[in-house]
């Protein structure tokens, strides 16, 4: 679909009631996904406001600025697909883009679509309560606005609520420490500075090399190491992007069909079985596929994902790179992980494994030496104390859930969203959740989400809730919300597919996926894999009338 910043201008306007504003629509965060909903809705015609906490859009590429911050999906495919125009007149400088210019991206959207007259930014929704009486949520805000909209659509992200590690004395350091998801706007500077990074996710693995290129001295504190690919990354060549933007949809197509929304264009260099090829073929194989980057590797044979010995191979040739890269043979051992590779998020470095080389960067293992505490001037491990100038906290999110879950949303007779998620998120289609009506969360859990390209994934959820509302809009309806045995029947299904998701659910991978990085957190395997068959069953679900959900 086509669609210009003229069309915008079709969106209802919003009805005042007593000294409550009405909406259609409220829209909780401006990041892509949240302004794509805004968007679309605004061309259905539905009256819609969004509130954003930070001071910009972007979501996830507005707060996590910190340094080295890049996505690992190509830019060319980490974009709308939406506006032919908008793929035309955007150029990416590289193949997988950082921060800097992906937000860029973020507020060259907005502008071009009018969109920042509808957000509210420095504004968090605090508390959501659905009236029964009237069939609209009550909406308060961190500014003081008392909001009543007939939908809430929750585009807060899968990644943005921060997890600070529970160290004791986490916030008696008196110096400068910071989260890599709530970085500072202002340049941070390492010179001169003694450094620790607590955490080797991939906001730690992409920020320790920028960070021991300018500090005195890095210390990175590592639990669990993890697999790591080369980005190899740089300009894009034009001719590559002519050809994209003039195969457009042809790729975009294929992308649909892919389990993670991307990597069509690379699929012919996939080869069968690795356990049936020869071992001087397999290793010519892998190396082809690591010189040219990203997740090339992860494509190089067809049972890397599906088969534990075939898995084992490929992490096999990992690990001996690991070992030619790091000089230090301890430190290289200490960087190898036992896990099956891809059974956590894959990681696109640019040098990490190399900065181990650098005579002033130490990896401290926690596995070996624990850290008991923070104190006001560094780290105290079970071998004594560190000083510090800094402390950078790598340590990821409340992933899936916390965004959702830190907010007070009530749903039929007060039940709060938190306690009937307890023991788990249930959900569904990873859309809607029973008891919550006319409550949309995009790319929630229950949905292919975090496994795919996101951007794909927004848009299909974004384009199914907007054809949705209009449905329910065309019937007259108030309400819509699923089943119970709806809901059910889908939590079913994904802890089915799960089970069959080796990779991902192996014993030994104790990953964000399952929220197994935030003590006390059920240990759910929350994503669905398998974008083809999720994005069927939805149409299959809107083609049946909205099978599995009521209109009242």
């Amino acid at each position: 679909m086509t669609t210009t910043q003229q069309t915008d201008q079709a969106a209802a306007p919003p009805t005042a009631e007593g000294d409550q504003l009405q909406y259609d629509l409220v829209v909780v965060g401006a990041g892509f996904a949240g302004m794509y909903m805004l968007h679309r809705a605004r061309t259905a015609g539905f009256s819609v406001h969004v509130y954003e906490a930070g001071s910009g859009v972007g979501g996830t590429w507005y707060w996590n600025r910190y340094p080295g911050a890049r996505c690992d999906v190509e830019s060319l495919e980490y974009s709308y697909s939406f506006s032919k125009e908008l793929r035309d007149e955007w150029e990416w400088p590289e193949r997988y883009s950082g921060q800097p210019d992906i937000e860029r991206y973020a507020n060259h959207v907005a502008d071009r679509f009018d969109l920042r007259r509808d957000i509210q930014f420095e504004t968090r929704v605090t508390s959501a309560v659905f009236d029964e009486a009237q069939h609209v949520w009550a909406i308060a805000t961190s500014a003081g606005d008392r909001v009543r909209a007939r939908y809430l659509i929750m585009a807060t992200g899968c990644l943005s609520a921060v997890n600070l590690p529970n160290i004791p004395g986490r916030d008696s350091f008196v110096r400068e420490s910071y989260h890599t998801g709530q970085w500072p706007k202002e340049p941070v500077s390492f010179a001169g500075k003694r450094v620790a990074v607590i955490g080797t996710g991939s906001s730690g693995v992409q920020s320790v090399p920028v960070i021991a290129s300018q500090a005195a001295s890095l210390t990175v504190f590592q639990r669990t190491p993890s697999y790591s690919l080369p980005s190899a990354n740089g300009p894009i060549p034009v001719d590559e992007v002519q050809q994209f933007r003039a195969n457009f949809e042809a790729i975009h197509a294929a992308n649909l069909k892919m389990p993670g929304g991307t990597g069509s264009r690379f699929t012919a260099a996939v080869q069968g079985s690795v356990l049936q090829v020869p071992i001087e073929r397999r290793s010519d194989v892998f190396g082809k596929a690591w010189t040219a980057g990203g997740f090339s590797f992860m494509r190089s044979f067809s049972d890397i994902a599906t088969s534990h010995e075939a898995n084992g191979v490929a992490a096999g040739f990992v690990k001996e790179k690991i070992r030619e890269l790091v000089r230090d043979q301890e430190t290289a051992e200490l960087l190898c992980p036992e896990i099956p590779i891809g059974c956590k998020r894959m990681i696109i470095d640019s040098g990490y494994y190399e900065t181990f080389n650098m005579s002033h960067v130490t990896l401290c293992d926690a596995r070996i030496e624990p850290i008991e505490a923070i104190t006001a001037t560094g780290v105290r491990t079970v071998k004594g104390d560190y000083e510090f100038d800094m402390i950078v906290f790598a340590t990821g999110f409340d992933a899936m859930v916390g965004s959702l879950t830190r907010i007070d949303i009530q749903g039929r007779a007060g039940l709060q969203l938190r306690d009937a998620w307890e023991a788990g998120p249930r959900t569904y289609l990873g859309l809607a959740v029973t008891d919550f009506p006319n409550l949309f969360t995009i790319t929630g859990p229950g949905s292919p989400s975090v496994l795919t390209n996101m951007m794909v994934s927004i848009e299909q959820h974004v384009d199914w809730i907007t054809n949705c509302l209009e449905y329910v809009r065309e019937r007259g309806a108030s309400t819509i919300e699923p089943t119970l045995a709806a809901q059910e029947a889908w939590v079913d299904h994904v802890n089915d597919v799960a089970t069959r998701d080796i990779m991902h659910t192996a014993p030994s991978c104790d990953s964000w996926y399952l929220g197994s990085n935030i003590p006390g957190k059920p240990r759910v395997f929350m994503p669905l894999p398998g974008l083809p068959a999720y994005i069927e069953r939805c149409n299959q679900v809107a083609a049946a009338g909205y099978e599995g959900f009521v209109l009242a």
